[in-house]
């Protein structure tokens, strides 16, 4: 693999652009765009830097690790209405906490990263004890999407599947993994690219046709294509 990738980390590997990334993560990519890129606005003329560290700024390109981050990030936006400001200001406190550059992809359920992150938010913010609580559940079940090694290192992303109405016992059945298809979403447990199937389903082919085909359970492919096809 460090063939393919030229010597560097899959996990911080440049490979995925804003539009792909964003539809991955079922977010909007001016959304996206914003954390990444950063936001001019106001005049005379304002400057917001970017909340997610891309590995190299001049290709406009997120790693593995920073799809992480985004990840985690989307489940901020599904409470609260919480500010990009001050999710930045939570997330600065926490790299300093934790030592890293990358903190939204370090936090694991097995640290306070969760629990320092949440008491940040509750400080700027001053949700309720009951709006903490949901914050901390949204941000845990996000997490829980996340494979890690027994090093603790990020392996695996399983996406939701929709963009609305999210299950969060939703069960994997969709796995982005660096080490996979270059990174693109697959079927859990068979490696078959999900774009593969949307597209012969959109040939014409049904569902049932497909199943048997990839020898895959019918929710399986509805579920893949589901993904694949959502705007």
């Amino acid at each position: 693999m460090s063939d393919i990738y030229d010597g560097i980390d899959p996990l911080n590997y440049p490979t995925y652009g804003l539009s792909m990334a964003a539809h991955y993560l079922s977010l909007h990519v001016n959304t996206l765009k914003i954390w990444v890129c950063g936001r001019s606005y106001g005049s005379p003329k304002k400057f917001t830097p970017p909340i997610i560290i891309l590995p190299d700024r001049s290709q406009n390109l997120l790693s593995f690790t920073n799809l992480i981050e985004a990840h985690v990030l989307s489940a901020i936006r599904r409470v609260h209405g919480v500010s990009m400001t001050k999710i930045k200001t939570a997330v600065q406190f926490l790299s300093e906490e934790m030592k890293s550059e990358h903190p939204l992809a370090d936090m694991n359920l097995h640290t306070d990263g969760v629990d320092l992150f949440v008491e940040q938010i509750d400080k700027i913010v001053n949700v309720s004890k009951d709006g903490q609580i949901a914050i901390k559940q949204v941000i845990c079940a996000y997490i829980s999407r996340i494979d890690r090694s027994e090093e603790g290192l990020i392996i695996r992303l399983y996406p939701f599947t929709t963009s609305s109405n999210i299950d969060f016992k939703e069960p994997r059945r969709i796995v982005i993994d660096p080490h996979v298809s270059f990174g693109r979403p697959v079927l859990v447990g068979t490696g078959i690219p999900v774009e593969i199937l949307s597209a012969r389903f959109k040939s014409g082919e049904s569902l049932h046709a497909l199943a048997l085909d990839y020898d895959c359970d019918l929710t399986q492919i509805e579920s893949a294509i589901r993904y694949e096809m959502a705007a």
